[in-house]
């Protein structure tokens, strides 16, 4: 007798069916909201400490000695003082503060988080001490580095880069003070890189991360970037070509830097020390603040609104001498091995150069000088062309610039395209 047939396997389960992008989406605003808020406290926390170390040592600790909050000698004496300091605690700190500074971006791979608090004890020091360098670079670079080893652990199957961008997004949105400004950061690199839906789909978490790190700075601190500058009204031809002329102008002084910036790091390098590297870097630095003035000090973000408040407070060829002298001090501290951010000492050197080019044609408005070499300035200096718009428009805080930027953004971009980007490989030669 045949033996009986098994039955027949049941037919396999329909596919679930795929998860709509809004449910892929949703589960990633509360870690979105967290991190933006974890990383605009850790940079408010580093300003603060920062503001509250630059009033004892440009205050009370010269007041206490007799001697003049900007004098020369004080200058020189504590920026000298700050890159000993630093160079000690690199020395001393796990990890020495991370990869060699002038080999790094604003957005980079995470670090191990046992070099967080040495990078971010230097840049206390730094930004304390009077160095032409902002917070951003090693503020994005801490936060990055422990967004990514907790949300590893929280929740392992999400992707790495996800953090990455959450951290990042964050950060810059508080910086701004706007999420705008990370999403146009981000928005450069993502455009570029394959990942599932839309684009907006891709920019949802990094945006709710930005507005998260935006508004907590925004409803703690109350940050503002914009310039009291008379209003710009009633463009005519001729601005048309002055803007076609700045913003090429400020694309120029931006590249002087760029090409600088390797000769610059292979002198300090040659040095072999880093501890030594630093010392005399502070000696630099001291000496450009001697000649350039004490508003050519610190990032810049509170000296620019000083000289943007009085633009006929200074001649033409003082204007463009804080330019010069804050461009070499933005390339010296970045060679020798300072920790920070090129963004914030760039905006000043624009500004300055701005006020400049309006004192030197008083018919040229101050706004729209000042927004197109900003522009410039940034275009060279970042290479990132949404962000150096933004940023040059947001400055003046006047919408009706914004057809002249556009167009002067055209030849400024033609002079920086392809040019080398003010960043090293690990041989030192400058990246394209």
């Amino acid at each position: 007798m045949a033996a009986p047939e098994p039955p027949a396997p049941p037919p396999p389960a329909p596919p679930l069916p795929a998860a709509t992008p809004a449910r892929r989406l949703l589960p990633l605003v509360p870690p979105a909201l967290g991190v933006g808020v974890a990383c605009a406290l850790i940079l408010l926390g580093v300003s603060v400490l920062a503001e509250r170390l630059q009033d004892v040592l440009w205050g009370s600790l010269p007041d206490a000695l007799g001697v003049g909050r900007f004098s020369a000698l004080w200058m020189i004496v504590m920026l000298t003082a700050t890159g000993l300091a630093v160079g000690l605690v690199l020395r001393a700190v796990p990890g020495h503060g991370g990869p060699d500074p002038a080999t790094t971006g604003l957005v980079d791979a995470p670090m191990r988080p046992g070099v967080v608090p040495g990078l971010l004890l230097v840049t206390v020091l730094a930004l304390a001490g009077g160095v032409s360098l902002g917070p951003e670079n090693p503020i994005t670079a801490a936060n990055i580095a422990l967004a990514f080893w907790l949300g590893r652990r929280a929740a392992p199957g999400a992707p790495a880069e996800l953090w990455v961008a959450l951290a990042s997004a964050g950060t810059i949105g508080a910086l701004f003070g706007t999420p705008v400004a990370a999403a146009l950061i981000l928005s450069e690199a993502l455009a570029s890189q394959p990942g599932p839906g839309a684009f907006w789909d891709r920019l949802f978490a990094p945006l709710a991360a930005g507005t998260a790190g935006a508004l907590t700075m925004s409803l703690i601190a109350e940050p503002s970037f914009g310039l009291s500058l008379p209003g710009y009204s009633d463009p005519r031809w001729g601005d048309l070509a002055a803007a076609l002329v700045i913003a090429p102008a400020g694309a120029l002084l931006g590249l002087l830097a760029v090409y600088a910036f390797p000769w610059a790091h292979r002198v300090f390098t040659a040095l072999r020390h880093p501890v030594l590297a630093l010392t005399l870097g502070g000696l630099a630095l001291g000496l450009l603040g001697a000649l350039g003035g004490r508003l050519t000090l610190f990032k810049g973000l509170e000296e620019v609104k000083e000289i943007a408040g009085d633009p006929e407070g200074w001649s033409a060829g003082a204007f463009v001498g804080m330019a010069v002298v804050k461009v070499a001090a933005l390339v010296t501290a970045a060679a020798c091995g300072f920790r920070g951010g090129r963004i914030f000492p760039a905006v000043f050197a624009g500004v300055a150069l701005g006020l400049g080019a309006h004192a030197l044609v008083d018919a040229v408005a101050p706004a729209l000088a000042v927004s197109c070499a900003v522009l410039g300035m940034l275009l060279a200096v970042t290479r990132q062309g949404w962000v150096s718009l933004f940023t040059a428009a947001v400055l003046v805080g006047d919408a009706g610039v914004l057809p002249l930027l556009c167009a002067a953004v055209l030849p400024a971009w033609l002079l920086v395209t392809g040019r080398p980007l003010m960043q090293l490989d690990g041989d030192g030669a400058p990246l394209r």
